[in-house]
């Protein structure tokens, strides 16, 4: 049986990719795509989305535009890491598809309450669209079977010294989701950073004759530097896509149920705390603490096989 799943993106390099999977895999059911600011303008992100979806060969699926910006801030776009374009500049032609005329929040109410049975919920992005349906419509949270994220860290962060991007970008509409009291997965920077492609093979496919594979292999080969003194450097990441193979193949990973919140305040902003202690501490046993949302936080991979089936799903293993 196939997983019914609805991907929320900000597509930009790694979002893209987890599209590319997502959408070739049999075991996944993609019901549609809502997008939302975070990497690129709301406008580019469903632009990029469309595209990606022509690339892939993907069916005719539902794409609606959400938030243009976070709850409270202003945007912040991530073209110093995806390029101005949120492709890091790899073309893919134009598209004949057009978005939804309604709002993301609207589909995604319809496609979870219409659904048969449960839907996963996969945020590769800025969780503000996630927010607004929660917040708008609580009842779509009876029928989601749980919440898989790509976004937080039980270690260092990315966008500052503790926080990751995408929990960053909007800590508000994260805190809120994880406050709805549905069944939630993290796959944060502890996993994300670990499972790459070799830039030997994504070279190969990049030159190759496979037109997929070249489109996979400038996604992968795309390099980032964040100050003109540094120098580019190859990572060869699937990033978001990872999240998505873990829908498949959760035994790839290691995972443990830990509290979670987000800090909403001074240099934290954005951080997921992540409990990782093994006894009661001060906090708790005088009541100190306040109530933490309980996570499966992914917090080992085993990367070789993670990148074996991104590869095997797409067609790509061996070339």
């Amino acid at each position: 049986m196939s997983v019914p799943v609805i991907l929320d993106v900000d597509t930009g390099v790694d979002d893209a990719l987890a599209i590319l999977f997502a959408v070739r895999h049999p075991g996944i059911d993609v019901l549609g795509i809502t997008c939302v600011a975070g990497n690129a303008s709301l406008a580019q992100v469903v632009d990029n989305t469309l595209r990606v979806l022509d690339a892939a060969g993907a069916p005719d699926l539902p794409v609606a535009a959400g938030a243009a910006r976070p709850l409270l801030e202003p945007p912040r776009s991530a073209g110093h890491v995806h390029g101005l374009d949120g492709l890091g500049g790899v073309p893919l032609p134009p598209t004949e598809r057009r978005p939804e005329p309604v709002g993301a929040v609207e589909l995604l109410r319809r496609l979870i309450l219409e659904h048969p049975t449960p839907v996963t919920l996969v945020a590769l992005a800025p969780q503000t669209n996630l927010a607004l349906l929660l917040r708008t419509y609580p009842e779509v949270a009876g029928n989601l079977e749980r919440i898989v994220f790509m976004g937080g860290s039980a270690s260092v962060g990315n966008a500052t010294a503790v926080a990751e991007f995408n929990v960053w970008h909007d800590p508000e509409a994260a805190a809120i989701v994880l406050d709805a009291n549905v069944p939630a997965y993290m796959y944060g920077l502890d996993v994300f950073n670990r499972v790459s492609v070799g830039q030997d093979l994504a070279a190969a496919l990049e030159h190759g004759d496979d037109p997929l594979g070249r489109v996979v292999g400038a996604l992968l080969g795309h390099r980032i530097a964040l100050s003109a003194d540094e120098q580019e450097e190859y990572t060869g990441l699937i990033g978001d896509a990872g999240a998505v193979c873990s829908i498949v193949d959760p035994l790839a990973l290691r995972t443990e149920v830990r509290p979670v919140r987000v800090e909403l305040a001074g240099y934290g902003r954005g951080q997921t705390l992540v409990d990782l202690r093994e006894r009661r501490g001060e906090d708790l046993v005088h009541g100190l603490a306040d109530e933490w949302a309980n996570v499966e936080v992914a917090l080992e991979v085993d990367a070789t096989r993670l990148t074996r089936l991104f590869l095997e799903t797409l067609g790509l293993a061996g070339r």
